[in-house]
């Protein structure tokens, strides 16, 4: 077996790299290549890229295919732009907005990963006769014993990405490969700098890509000009606190720009696209131990419909660690979570990763999207 768990020589070998212009990919692609893999970099444009060329922390548009293009050039590899702008569109840009219309936290970098990179790209690669798709994500891949491969948290706990990259699924993770998954970032940029990258010292991509500054809204402004409406701001008994301009400016578990004064803070506990009401509540009732996914992914032993109270690890924001639970999946495939310790602000839209324990390098099972979240205060009544 070769660097890449492949049973040929690396000459023999073609690995086709996802270069999306920064160190990561870049590196990835530099070292298979010292490595004396047959490399092919291949970059995406998903978005307008006259719009992101001079915005700092855009990835896939304007400069940062640029940076890719001569990183290649560089490296001495074979490199090629693919215009991806209409999948993208299709697949990620117009889902986020519905989501986010219906009262959900979306994350369009798992949907990316999801079908733009791991779908449509993975089948670039297969049609290029290459051996492996090859990407700069933090993530660790693992030969099974069995057959087949494991997917697990990354070496740097700082860096790991295995939270976007549940629903790879079984037969993806054959044939990719994560480079950097037993790697630091510091030795990343080590590396750029040893292979003469000029791009070594680069920031990494903030944000999401198509969200310049972060501003959800002005995207769904543009998207779905007329689909935001007024409604009300209501507490959990249902009474009037205030008025909003749409749903879409509010998020599960936000505090701040509520435009309400009390006694205690208030925080959105959920949001209701039917009646275009934003509810609002103290901390506590952002509380919940019991959560449902739908469009589950396994990548664990055995057959899914006979997990049955499974001692496992979640984790329901990307930012958080994974913690202890249980996972029962239905016989319509439907998943129930059961966290031993309450969490706050889980919302409808978001990903929850399945790992098989919270440890630093746990293997990943699967996940799947938060579609209902059980609150520990009491439903909301309808005011007098």
């Amino acid at each position: 077996m070769n660097a890449l768990d492949l049973p040929k020589a690396p000459h023999e070998t073609r690995v086709v790299v996802a270069m999306s212009g920064g160190v990561d990919s870049s590196v990835v692609a530099g070292l298979l290549k010292r490595q004396g893999f047959d490399v092919v970099g291949v970059t995406l444009q998903l978005y307008d890229h006259g719009a992101a060329t001079h915005r700092k922390g855009a990835c896939c548009a304007g400069q940062d295919i640029n940076d890719a293009r001569a990183a290649a050039e560089h490296l001495g590899i074979p490199h090629y732009v693919l215009d991806y702008e209409d999948r993208f569109r299709d697949a990620v840009i117009e889902k986020f907005a519905e989501s986010y219309l219906a009262g959900e936290t979306p994350i369009p970098c798992v949907e990316c990963n999801r079908t733009v990179k791991f779908r449509d790209l993975l089948g670039l690669a297969r049609d290029l006769n290459a051996d492996a798709l090859a990407t700069g994500h933090y993530v660790a891949s693992r030969a099974l014993p069995g057959g087949g491969r494991a997917l697990h948290r990354a070496l740097d706990p700082a860096r790991d990405q295995s939270y976007f990259l549940y629903a790879t699924t079984a037969e993806q993770l054959d044939f990719l490969r994560f480079p950097l998954g037993e790697m630091a970032k510091t030795e990343t940029r080590a590396l750029a700098k040893e292979l003469g990258l000029s791009l070594a010292e680069k920031p990494d991509s903030q944000d999401i890509c198509f969200v310049p500054q972060g501003r959800y809204s002005d995207v769904i402004a543009r998207l779905r000009p007329d689909a935001a409406r007024p409604g009300e701001i209501v507490d959990l008994a249902g009474h009037v606190l205030g008025r909003h301009e749409g749903i879409v400016h509010y998020t599960v578990g936000q505090r701040r720009g509520l435009g309400l004064s009390g006694a205690e803070p208030l925080y959105v506990v959920r949001l209701e696209p039917d009646s275009a009401r934003v509810v609002v509540g103290p901390r506590a009732a952002l509380a919940t131990t019991r959560i449902r996914l739908s469009d589950l992914n396994w990548l664990g032993e055995g057959p899914v419909e006979a997990v049955r109270d499974l001692p496992v690890a979640v984790r329901v924001r990307s930012t958080r660690p994974p913690r202890p639970a249980t996972l029962t999946v239905g016989p319509d495939g439907a998943a129930e979570i059961v966290l031993a310790e309450p969490e706050d602000g889980v919302s409808p839209g978001q990903a929850c990763a399945i790992y098989a324990d919270d440890g630093p390098r746990a293997r990943v099972l699967g996940g799947g999207t938060i579609r209902r979240v059980d609150a520990l205060s009491a439903r909301p009544r309808e005011a007098a």
